[in-house]
């Protein structure tokens, strides 16, 4: 979840993203009844919060090994520095590719794959390997998630923030 700046957000979008992850169903209306805040504020405060991305898209949610994808792999990738953009089409282009970061250190990017076995990472290394820029992938298998991403925390911060200013 990307909330850009947090001088835009405030606490009452922190409670509207909580009450959202523990009732990721609920509606506008639900949402002003828990909250007890008028409905249209809360439709008008969801626009916003999809508009400046701290929403993001529902298919976000899924769980790769759900969908039989149960091997996770890290690729670092040595980019051509001469080269450097279209590798990004490349990567987009291959639906097992879930994540790409830019980074520092050894590696150029980082791309987060899934995939159905060994062979098809396998497969799925090597289609990386032909897309023009990429010269070299290291690959790194997630064995466990001993921490799931987690961002409650950190929204529980932002829906407190006005209360502790005013204090």
């Amino acid at each position: 979840m990307t909330i850009t700046a947090s001088s835009t957000h405030n606490s009452l979008d922190g409670r509207i993203i909580l009450a959202l992850d523990k009732d990721p169903e609920a509606g506008a209306l639900s949402l002003s009844r828990t909250l007890g805040v008028a409905r249209n504020t809360v439709h008008a405060r969801l626009a916003r919060l999809e508009r400046s991305g701290a929403l993001l898209s529902f298919s976000r949610r899924l769980d790769p090994a759900a969908l039989g994808y149960e091997l996770m792999a890290f690729l670092s990738l040595e980019i051509s520095q001469t080269r450097f953009g279209s590798e990004e089409s490349g990567l987009a282009a291959i639906p097992e590719v879930i994540e790409v970061r830019a980074t520092t250190g050894d590696a150029d990017l980082m791309a987060k794959v899934v995939a159905r076995g060994t062979a098809d990472l396998h497969r799925i290394t090597n289609q990386i390997l032909e897309i023009d820029g990429i010269r070299r992938t290291s690959t790194d298998n997630s064995v466990m998630e001993p921490m799931l991403s987690r961002y409650d925390g950190l929204i529980s911060r932002l829906s407190e923030q006005e209360s502790r200013v005013a204090d």
